[in-house]
């Protein structure tokens, strides 16, 4: 089931607004002269609207809209931003679609290699769509892999299968976003909800990574003619 979404206090919202106010201003040099210029301009338009004699109701009018174009700058960059921080991190694609608004049920990391080439699952009223991040060459077996588990369980809904990436035939995850939000909506609440559990109980065994494992995790040897009791 999806997750009830908390209620945030006014207080609470100002220290998140704060937060990616702080965040933003680091990760783009940009932001501070935009959020300068969208106090200034409507602020100096109420001084000229004043100064000609056209009211003091300019005032709280240049106030709020001065307010509304540093939220609207602020949407803008700080989703430019995060963008850009995302880009090429392992497990983005996944952190992202579960902090999109909407019943979108992720499951991280269903099939992975140890050179941490992942395929993520996806649930939600499009249907059922795998994320795949890492070598494209790695890739493609895993979700052959993942597309022959699947079709076993989910009968008649959808799959769609996506790799993540900046190269031709591949899902920018900038625009990972609205790629989904545009799927077609082919499924109900309750076909949603018994996808969730009929694929929660195909994952529910672990598998293991595909791929030779790293020197720092694979088993010491053991001794020849060690452990023999005399």
């Amino acid at each position: 089931m999806a997750k009830a979404e908390e209620k945030v206090s006014f207080f609470q919202r100002l220290k998140q607004i704060g937060m990616v106010f702080k965040f933003t201003a680091k990760q783009d040099k940009w932001f501070t002269p935009l959020v300068a210029a969208a106090i200034l301009l409507p602020l100096a338009l109420t001084v000229v609207a004043v100064l000609l004699g056209w009211g003091w109701i300019w005032i709280p009018l240049g106030i709020l809209t001065a307010l509304l174009a540093v939220l609207i700058v602020l949407n803008l960059r700080s989703n430019t931003a995060m963008m850009n921080m995302m880009e090429g991190q392992p497990g983005a694609a996944g952190q992202l679609v579960e902090q999109m608004r909407g019943d979108w049920r992720v499951k991280q990391a269903v099939s992975a290699t140890t050179q941490f080439d992942v395929v993520h699952l996806v649930i939600g009223k499009p249907g059922v769509i795998l994320l795949a991040e890492g070598n494209p060459a790695r890739l493609k077996p895993l979700l052959g892999e993942q597309k022959r588990r699947l079709s076993k369980v989910i009968g008649d809904a959808p799959l769609y299968d996506y790799i993540i990436g900046t190269e031709e035939g591949q899902l920018s995850i900038r625009k990972l976003r609205m790629t989904l939000m545009r799927l077609p909506r082919n499924l109900s609440g309750k076909e949603v909800n018994a996808l969730d559990r009929a694929l929660t109980a195909l994952n529910a065994r672990p598998q293991m990574p595909r791929g030779q494992l790293p020197k720092e995790f694979r088993p010491p040897r053991m001794p020849r003619g060690g452990g023999r009791q005399r």
